[in-house]
């Protein structure tokens, strides 16, 4: 059989449900996390040094770049949490039918929002 049917392969014009695009960013999120490992693990090395190697990491952090930076990694481990969190509920059978996933995906996003806000709250 000869299928010639038409192929849409511009990721750009599909519209993806609101759980793929939760799914997606947590993906994302992830990846993100990975590559900053090392800054954030050469940071507590730095701070655990001495204690003037502490004072100097903390008067360097109060920058605006590098809290730009910690929010940045704070905001995307708190998506990340949070999404973690409603693909584990679904290991489990919970929020896998249509409805309950667009509910969960909802609440991921409000929950992960409102994380991420009290972190900038706090930071600035």
């Amino acid at each position: 059989m000869n299928k010639q049917r038409p192929k849409n392969l511009n990721l750009f014009t599909i519209r993806f449900p609101l759980p793929a695009i939760v799914s997606i960013l947590h993906r994302i999120s992830g990846v993100f996390l990975f590559l900053l490992i090392p800054f954030m693990l050469w940071g507590l090395s730095y701070s655990l040094a001495s204690e003037s190697d502490f004072q100097f990491l903390q008067d360097k952090l109060s920058s605006p770049w590098l809290k730009i930076t910690i929010f940045l990694f704070a905001a995307s481990f708190l998506y990340h949490f949070t999404a973690g969190i409603r693909h584990l509920l679904m290991d489990v059978n919970i929020g896998v039918e249509l409805k309950s996933g667009r509910l969960t995906a909802v609440l991921t996003l409000i929950i992960a929002f409102l994380l991420i806000a009290l972190v900038g709250i706090y930071l600035w």
